[in-house]
């Protein structure tokens, strides 16, 4: 607050907390008898008197009680004191009040400072300062009454629910609740069919955008969203409920869902499984009590979304483990994440179809053993097995198994094999996985993700086999081929648990890869200077066509998958597309780009991604 400054020469300073008019200048007196301060002076400036002029006192701070301020003082550079408690600060210049400031020790409503200067520069802006002083009382008085106003006017609607009151905004909640929107008019409103803890989370939710909900009140929270016509309260529910739910209270929630007939809930319960499928089927308690209907559902929405061609970087495998001199390791054309960046992340691209260019999706785990690994797909999840990790002496076969799921973007650690592999080939079929072979095996095991249990089946044949075999499915029977008999191949039936010889080809070219379309395998053979050879083996009537060749462009072996009746066929220098009619295949004209930016050996799978912006780690 501003120093008022008297005719003469005095300076009068009012502090924080005056009352003006709870003063009684009868109860004023003098503290000390050295100086003039007597009732008229007090009189003079309650009365806001522009000619009083008191008599010259030396600085001192008094109570308007007449008691001096002792002991509850600070003195600043300037000469001014101040209270020690809170209080309005003193100006020089404009006269300027804080609104908030109050005084923790006042006697009779107020407390005075009066000063005395004989400084002429004072004196001479008395009329300005008194004037500010005025004003600042006034600014403070009608600040707090509009305050008051404020507080009078920040509700306009009563909701009277269980007996209960909830102050509102009637225009909050109208932006979203047609059921207030409808009742604008009224002041007061009584809601039924909700309690009022309920009626609470909802409002809250309309204030802050944040819904508390939990699986005691989800059931009355989505009712009352529903009476109160908000359906973004619904939804904002099951988005809530989304983050909260697990595989240990999915079913639960899916129970409450279908005997209170809240199908947003249940969709949300049955979204969750489907994400989630493999952690599900694990779980006998949940999907056990599946129906067979339910278990198609949450199976058809996983697959739900666009197939997408993607690539996985892996290592060449270019010698045995410890077996190899280093000078003929040496000797060799290295990959690019051989030795030393072995350990580097190995990344996951996907095929954008609209840019034809290849985009980020994930890095693999550290702990994958990408050089020799086995990969393949199921239920729309990505496995990887076995492998190499390190190189010569130090080389160690592995037996882990990882899975990918591109809904959730998540990895995994799965059971381990029952022996540990390299150069394996990983195949799904029926719902179980097959691991088979590996340098120097020839034994065959497969997963049950239900069990979640490794066990093993009938070895290869002795002699068949020992490496570099190439594996895939036809009709609901696995087939193997190539390796070091490159015409021979062998088909196993699972009822039998027997391996069983086919139809031996004309080819005694290397096979690059084998994957089969509809009742047809098709075999790509390449060669450097003859090109690309496609022969196909009829699966129904056991025998082998000539399909198709390719003489121009790149004959580097590659790796192959397929999307509708398209064969990708994709490694670092081009991606060729092989398309199949139903009279006719052929090799498209005009290659897709290549992933130029992907490092070592590609290997190319398809997965469904969800519709919506993926994700990049």
């Amino acid at each position: 607050m501003n120093e008022g400054l008297r005719q003469g020469g005095g300076a009068i300073t009012v502090e924080a907390d005056v009352i003006l008019h709870a003063m009684n200048p009868d109860l004023v007196t003098p503290p000390d008898k050295d100086v003039d301060l007597c009732q008229s002076y007090v009189e003079g400036l309650l009365q806001n008197d522009q000619g009083f002029s008191p008599s010259p006192v030396s600085e001192k701070e008094y109570l308007l009680d007449g008691r001096p301020m002792e002991n509850n003082r600070s003195q600043k550079g300037n000469g001014s004191y101040f209270s020690s408690d809170d209080q309005f600060p003193l100006s020089n210049d404009k006269g300027i009040v804080p609104q908030n400031c109050t005084s923790n020790e006042t006697h009779n409503g107020a407390r005075a400072k009066v000063s005395y200067s004989t400084d002429s520069a004072i004196q001479a802006k008395q009329e300005t300062d008194w004037s500010d002083l005025k004003s600042n009382f006034e600014v403070r008085d009608s600040s707090q009454e509009a305050e008051k106003t404020q507080h009078q006017e920040e509700t306009d609607l009563v909701i009277e629910v269980g007996g209960q009151k909830i102050n509102a905004h009637k225009s909050v909640l109208a932006e979203k609740s047609d059921y207030f929107k409808a009742r604008l008019s009224r002041d007061i409103l009584k809601v039924k069919g909700l309690s009022y803890k309920t009626l609470t989370t909802l409002v809250d939710y309309v204030y802050t955008s944040q819904m508390n909900v939990s699986k005691a009140n989800i059931v009355d929270v989505i009712t009352g969203a529903k009476i109160l016509q908000m359906p973004c309260a619904v939804q904002a529910a099951m988005d809530s409920m989304s983050e909260q739910i697990t595989a240990e209270n999915c079913y639960e929630i899916l129970n409450i869902a279908k005997k209170q007939r809240l199908s947003e809930l249940k969709e949300t319960a049955y979204g969750f499984m489907s994400d989630n499928f493999l952690q599900v089927l694990k779980d006998p308690s949940v999907y056990g009590r599946l129906n067979g209907s339910e278990r198609d559902l949450i199976l058809k929405k996983r697959l739900n979304g666009r197939q997408t061609l993607m690539v996985a970087e892996i290592n060449d495998v270019f010698d045995r483990v410890g077996s190899r001199p280093a000078s003929r390791c040496s000797s060799r054309p290295q990959s690019p994440l051989s030795g030393g960046s072995l350990e580097d992340n190995h990344m996951i691209y996907n095929f954008n179809e609209t840019a034809n260019d290849w985009r980020p999706l994930t890095s693999m785990p550290e702990d994958i053993n990408t050089k020799g690994c086995g990969i393949c797909t199921m239920y729309n999840y990505l496995f990887v097995a076995g492998g190499i990790k390190g190189y010569g002496e130090k080389g160690k076969v592995s037996d882990k198994v990882f899975c990918y799921n591109p809904i959730t973007n998540n990895w995994a650690e799965i059971k381990p094999l029952t022996q540990a592999r390299s150069q394996l080939k990983l195949v799904s079929m029926d719902g179980y996985l097959y691991a088979i072979g590996g340098e120097c095996l020839f034994t065959v095991e497969k997963y049950d993700p239900r069990m979640d249990r490794w066990t093993s089946v009938a070895p290869l044949p002795k002699g068949a086999f020992a490496v570099a075999h190439e594996a895939t499915t036809c009709g609901g029977e696995l087939y193997v081929s190539g390796g070091s008999l490159f015409y021979r191949l062998l088909k196993y039936d699972t009822k039998r648990d027997e391996w069983q010889e086919c139809p031996y080809n004309n080819s005694r070219k290397k096979s690059s890869d084998m994957v089969a379309f509809k009742s047809f395998i098709y075999r790509f053979d390449v060669n450097r200077e003859q090109g690309i050879t496609v022969v196909k083996y009829n699966s129904i009537v056991k025998m082998w066509h000539d399909c198709a060749s390719q003489k121009l462009g790149s004959h580097l072996p590659f790796r192959c998958a397929v999307i509708g009746n398209c064969i990708y066929c994709v490694n670092k220098s081009q991606t060729l597309q092989f398309v199949v009619e139903e009279d006719n295949a052929f090799f498209v004209e005009e290659m897709l780009r290549a992933p130029l930016e992907a490092k070592g050996v590609l290997f190319p799978f398809v997965l469904t991604l969800p519709e919506k912006p993926e994700k990049v780690t």
